[in-house]
């Protein structure tokens, strides 16, 4: 069994290198998402920024803010380099997109060059371990929730969200 299962890993390997149509497709969907997630974030007018349906949720620039910082964290994580995502010193539309844009283009860029290794590399995420292709999707589903909920907020504006991209 194990040497069956050291022979698929084998073949695995070579197809997660960066030169290989999978890294493409997961670089093409960090695109997408890219481009969904900014233009729900340009749906919400500027005051819209400061927007909670509730007290006890994030404002709506907060969300944003959120995915943005998480991006880079994941990915630091996976690819070993430092985040260059901060938080903006305002909350306001214009920074609060600029710092999701820049975010992407650090999750595009790592993802696109990340090797075999770091991808089934043992990570310590979320209490718990996990692969660097696991964290890659914990990562996209993490933009999703909060993304989700971004669409709420719009909804709650009366305000009807950009159609789904994937």
């Amino acid at each position: 069994m194990k040497r069956l299962l050291a022979v698929l890993v084998a073949f695995a390997i070579p197809a997660l290198c960066a030169d290989n149509p999978m890294v493409s497709n997961l670089v093409k969907h960090w695109q997408t998402s890219k481009a969904y997630t900014l233009a729900i974030a340009d749906q919400m007018p500027e005051d819209g920024y400061a927007f909670k349906p509730n007290p006890d949720e994030m404002t709506f620039g907060g969300q944003l803010v959120h995915i943005a910082q998480a991006n880079g964290f994941f990915l630091s994580k996976i690819s070993g380099t430092p985040s260059p995502i901060g938080k903006p010193d305002k909350l306001g539309k214009a920074s609060v997109m600029k710092l999701v844009s820049d975010s992407y283009d650090y999750v595009i860029k790592s993802v696109g060059s990340l090797t075999p290794e770091q991808l089934h590399a043992e990570l310590e995420l979320e209490g718990t371990t996990m692969t660097g292709y696991e964290a890659l999707m914990l990562a996209a589903d993490h933009t999703t929730h909060h993304r989700g909920q971004c669409i709420v907020y719009l909804r709650v504006k009366g305000i009807k969200p950009a159609d789904y991209r994937y």
